[in-house]
């Protein structure tokens, strides 16, 4: 009996564990998500990059949406680990933003990209960036014209082109499963011209 009682003990102690530690992720997802927007908002209001926190080594950059999905998430600058694991972000092999050529996004399947199952080609993509040149807030329309599901090694969609294309790719299959093998390609046009306007006439 004795030993029933503490194995009991032991994984009751282990639940509580677990359970406190998924809440206190979960949480501080929450807000690297508030100090993310706000940087953001703050680089528009200043017209300088704001680093979510002091000791982040990134920056918002821009903000993506998609209407058809409810998407609006805040784009961070350089697809690292660490990166990732607060938002989507821009690849460095990509295009900036602004420049002509092709702009890389990334994101986890799991979490800032799973929504990119449900993409349909033609839907509608929105992105936002502000150029501290200018300082002026600038948004691009784009149209969803290519979904791919590719091997790792395929990168031509990854690739620099001659003409303006904004790409998004996650690992693939979607979800928590044990695996991703694959990469999940989407490719939009732009559509129309690129407007800009300053950035508190937007906020």
């Amino acid at each position: 009996m004795k030993v029933l009682r503490v194995s009991a003990v032991l994984i009751l102690i282990t639940g509580a564990c677990l359970t406190a530690r998924a809440v206190y992720l979960h949480a501080k997802a929450r807000l690297a998500g508030v100090l993310i927007r706000r940087a953001w908002e703050q680089s528009l209001q200043s017209g300088k990059v704001h680093a979510p926190w002091s000791w982040a080594d990134t920056y918002p950059i821009a903000r993506l949406r998609i209407p058809h999905l409810g998407y609006d998430e805040i784009v961070l600058e350089g697809a690292t680990p660490r990166t990732l694991a607060f938002g989507p972000a821009r690849l460095f092999s990509g295009a900036h933003m602004g420049e002509p050529g092709n702009i890389v996004l990334a994101g986890h399947r799991t979490s800032w990209f799973q929504p990119l199952e449900a993409i349909k080609q033609g839907d509608a993509i929105d992105l936002e960036w502000f150029d501290q040149r200018s300082g002026r807030l600038h948004e691009r329309a784009y149209a969803v014209a290519v979904i791919r599901v590719v091997e790792p090694q395929n990168v031509r969609l990854l690739e620099p082109t001659s003409e303006d294309s904004l790409t998004l790719v996650t690992c693939y299959p979607f979800g928590r499963g044990p695996g991703s093998p694959q990469r999940y390609v989407v490719r939009a046009s732009p559509v129309g011209r690129e407007s800009g306007s300053p950035p508190e006439w937007q906020y």
